[in-house]
């Protein structure tokens, strides 16, 4: 089964209770931009992501304000949105501020995924937030990594992607191609799990990329429905490999979440299945999956992303943002990063300890992919679980 090869892509990429919180004035001088290029001392970072995201960002801002370089010249203060509990999300909040013309906020540096990113792209535009100087990001010299949305007004500092997980012990030498792993899977019936796309992100990385991997490069990064209609073959393909996913009492079935696929990898249940490489990696750390457990990338490669941070122009600490950001790129950030959460480190890591995290070394940040198609991922999802979900 022969398929059309996607270029090495560099990748793309609660609380309105009585008005915007968190865009009032903070008093002080403002520019025609929006923007206070000083601030003072304490600068106003705000992300969001899971429980154990926020927790690497309390180490993060701790080494920061205490050991870095700008330790006591500037102080961060983290507001940590948790995604997933129902409130209004931060890519509301950014576009919410800039469309009421908000200035001199405490939105000083914000931290955006490829999705997030795109979907206050589409909304505000990239002007905004502010086009990054160079002279004022020694760090990032060494940094290749780039975002192709926004592209000079944000600075990637850490990686993620879906990679193929597997037992060692069971498989020496793992698929490096779609036709490899076809080949793979009709060998070992039963022996290969993806999670239902719905349910968590190493699913829906194993089924888009595989149904686009049959379409036009482009298309991966766009949200027109007239994509739609060269979904056919991909799911085809999909239907063709059903076959061989793992069984259970006599069907075929599609683990409930990440975590699930995982489960059945680490009791030998399967051999392989799609999954997070920063989450194969820091359980394996934790001594929670065996030291079995190995990853591997496909070409073209399963979807990742970029974690990037951008500085909006409606913040008011301009030059502690820089620092910060700054900060991220250095040596003791990425360390932090790779030790609590298996990120992947974007400078060069040979001054930085990796033991435990030796894989993380072999993952090529330009080989990453990133598939945003908005709103057309309800639809993917809906057609997954009618073709792909009820084949039984």
């Amino acid at each position: 089964m022969k398929m059309k090869r996607f270029g090495a892509a560099v990748l793309a990429g609660a609380m309105m209770m009585t008005g915007l919180a968190g865009c009032g004035s903070s008093g002080g001088d403002e520019t025609g931009s929006g923007t206070s290029s000083g601030g003072g001392k304490t600068v106003t970072l705000w992300a969001t992501g899971s429980d154990n995201v926020r927790e690497v960002y309390e180490s993060l801002v701790e080494d920061f304000n205490n050991n870095s370089e700008y330790a006591g010249q500037y102080e961060v203060e983290l507001q940590f949105m948790l995604s997933g509990t129902g409130t209004q999300t931060l890519t509301d909040m950014i576009v919410a501020a800039s469309k009421a013309g908000q200035t001199n906020t405490d939105y000083d540096i914000v931290d955006l995924g490829g999705d997030d990113l795109s979907k206050v792209v589409s909304q505000i535009g990239e002007e905004t937030f502010v086009k990054l100087d160079d002279s004022k990001l020694p760090n990032a010299e060494g940094v290749e990594a780039e975002s192709s949305v926004a592209t000079d007004y944000v600075q990637p500092y850490r990686g993620t992607t879906v990679v193929l997980a597997y037992d060692s012990e069971k498989v020496e030498t793992p698929p490096s191609t779609w036709d490899e792993l076809v080949e793979w899977m009709q060998a070992n019936p039963g022996r290969f799990a993806y999670n239902t796309p719905g349910t968590g992100g190493a699913g829906d990385s194993f089924a888009r990329t595989a149904v686009y991997n049959f379409m036009d490069e482009e298309a991966i990064t766009s949200d027109d429905a007239k994509w739609e209609e060269d979904w056919d073959e991909g799911f085809q393909f999909l239907a063709d490999i059903h076959q061989y996913m793992y069984s259970s009492g006599g069907s075929i079935v599609y683990p409930n979440k990440n975590q699930g696929t995982l489960d059945l990898l680490n009791q030998g249940e399967i051999d392989m299945c799609a999954n997070w490489a920063d989450m194969v990696l820091s359980q394996r750390a934790e001594g929670t999956l065996k030291d079995t457990i190995k990853i591997a990338q496909l070409d073209p490669a399963l979807t990742g992303s970029f974690q990037s941070l951008a500085i909006p122009t409606f913040g008011s600490n301009e030059d502690g943002a820089y620092a910060f950001m700054d900060y991220m790129l250095s040596e003791s950030a990425q360390e932090i990063m790779v030790k609590e959460m298996a990120a992947i480190p974007l400078i060069d890591t040979s001054n930085i300890d990796m033991t435990g995290f030796e894989d993380v070394q072999n993952l090529d940040v330009s080989d990453f992919r990133i598939m945003s198609i908005g709103d057309l991922s309800t639809d993917f999802n809906e057609r997954w679980d009618n073709e792909i979900g009820t084949l039984g």
